[in-house]
């Protein structure tokens, strides 16, 4: 014991020395990178635009998806680089729900059920708490107002809570309104903004969409004054609004981005639903296709081709056929076919939907029911013809690609003329749709409906994942335009479907 002892003090002076012949010098970590907004001024920043911006998200404006909005997750990134506080207009709480005197007048947002056969979207269960009727004090940087058309963001009164219960206003706008005659933009341009985003126009030609192309295409028409809720916006109407827009929100110098408009075939709304959901037995089949049933339509229309009156690629296209098993297309009505009702008034605009008609989503829970309870047979889409609301058809889509593509000229026009970061969301969600975006960990966000995690459960408006992925498209366009050094967000911090 006394020998290990006396060793220790050249065991000591040997771990001595051995430390100083290897251990390494001291390291240090990279240097933290110092984020700058390069020419831009990130002090002030407010957000114009509709449901896309205010973070609408399972059909419903709900506090979560208030905070999951690109505009908010932009807001983070520019206090990076000296940006400022981003006020929000908060609904009341997280179902998503608004009443107005005691009434209902916007219902909850979805959720995924699984209580059926399939998962299916459900409104969330309780009462809403948010009253349009009262009004949030102060100002708020988030000037996303859901619903609102480009021409209405400058329409006085459009946040009036009497215009609200007169069906005049928007009862978003109504709760954070400065007065009952503010106009969005006015509000907004009050703000001195020093940078902003406009993301506006959607809505022009989305509810025609949405609405199965039930509206009328307004071109040509430059009173908005004449315009129904389903119509498509004159271009005309579309450029000198988005110009006010940004002349009011530049007025004092402000830089900002702007972002063009996707296709509204690239949501989950238009390519969730088959054209050919319908499986049938034998015997349904054959009575179908018998003179009892569609063998009659047929017979009346194979004799007006014979005399001419229609080709005989109409009469292909109208005949209608089903087969035993999986995929017989559903019937439709299609107003832009020959109307031969004076012929014949049994021979209405009707055929078997194609791949290339667009069934809406919420066609999804109507084909297969029953027009008239107490008739068996009435099945809708089968028996009885869908309307027109249920499908847009390839007419219709030709019609709001033409409007698309005079909007997106014009914003990529005015994003030059005022010298703004432009950012290219119709190849985004093109992009979403057709691949999808590869995440760090290897998984990948696309445009399937409720799984993908780039779309809501209304089918229209993206996931907080799939707000993610735009706001790094912002993002990417202003650290170009304005030598910033933004780092963007991570989508796989934000959830792809909320699940309850």
């Amino acid at each position: 014991m006394k020998k290990f002892y006396a060793f220790l003090p050249f065991l000591g002076l040997f771990l001595i020395a051995c430390e100083d012949d290897t251990t390494p010098p001291e390291t240090t970590g990279p240097d933290p990178v110092e984020y700058t907004s390069g020419s831009a001024d990130f002090s002030n920043y407010v957000a114009v635009g509709n449901s896309l911006t205010a973070g609408f998200s399972d059909n419903a404006l709900f506090e979560d998806g208030q905070k999951a909005s690109f505009p908010n997750m932009l807001a983070a990134n520019f206090a990076l680089a000296g940006g400022g506080s981003f006020e929000i207009p908060f609904m009341a709480d997280n179902l998503g729900g608004m009443t107005l005197g005691g009434t209902q007048i916007a219902g909850n947002r979805l959720i995924l059920s699984f209580l059926g056969e399939s998962p299916s979207p459900v409104p969330v269960e309780g009462q809403g708490t948010t009253d349009v009727a009262v009004k949030l004090p102060g100002t708020y940087n988030n000037m996303g107002v859901p619903g609102a058309k480009s021409y209405e963001l400058l329409a006085p009164g459009y946040g009036s809570v009497t215009g609200v219960a007169m069906g005049t206003a928007n009862p978003y706008f109504a709760r954070f309104s400065s007065s009952e005659s503010a106009t969005v933009i006015g509000d907004a341009a009050a703000q001195g903004a020093t940078f902003f985003t406009v993301w506006a126009g959607a809505n022009d030609i989305l509810l025609y969409a949405t609405g199965g192309g039930t509206g009328v295409d307004r071109a040509g028409n430059v009173d908005p004054s004449t315009y129904n809720r389903n119509d498509i916006t004159d271009p005309n109407v579309f450029a000198g609004s988005l110009d006010a827009i940004l002349q009011a929100m530049t007025a004092n110098g402000a830089d900002g981005a702007i972002a063009n408009l996707p296709n509204v075939t690239d949501i989950p709304y238009f390519t969730t639903v088959p054209h050919n959901p319908i499986p049938l037995d034998a015997a349904t089949a054959a009575y179908l296709n018998s003179a009892e049933a569609y063998g009659a339509y047929n017979a009346g229309l194979a004799q007006l081709q014979q005399l001419s009156i229609i080709t005989e690629e109409e009469l292909e296209k109208r005949t209608i056929s089903f087969a035993a098993g999986e995929g017989n297309a559903v019937v439709i009505i299609d107003e832009d076919l020959t109307d031969l009702t004076g012929y014949n008034p049994a021979l209405i605009n009707m055929r078997q939907a194609t791949a290339d008609d667009l069934m809406v989503l919420t066609s999804r829970t109507f084909i297969g029911t029953l027009d008239n309870p107490d008739i068996p047979t009435s099945i809708n889409g089968v028996a009885v013809p869908l309307a027109d609301k249920w499908v847009l058809t390839p007419e219709e889509q030709a019609i709001v690609e033409t409007a698309l593509t005079a909007y997106n000229q014009t914003i990529a026009g005015l994003a030059t003329a005022y010298d703004l970061a432009f950012v290219d969301a119709n190849a985004l969600l093109a992009e979403l749709n057709a691949n999808g975006f590869q995440q760090a960990d290897g998984s990948v966000v696309d445009a399937t409906f409720a799984t993908g995690g780039g779309f809501s459960l209304d089918g229209v408006h993206p996931a907080p994942r799939g707000y993610a992925i735009v706001a790094n498209a912002f993002i990417e366009a202003i650290n170009a335009k304005y030598s910033s050094n933004l780092p963007g967000v991570n989508p796989l911090d934000y959830t792809g479907l909320y699940i309850d």
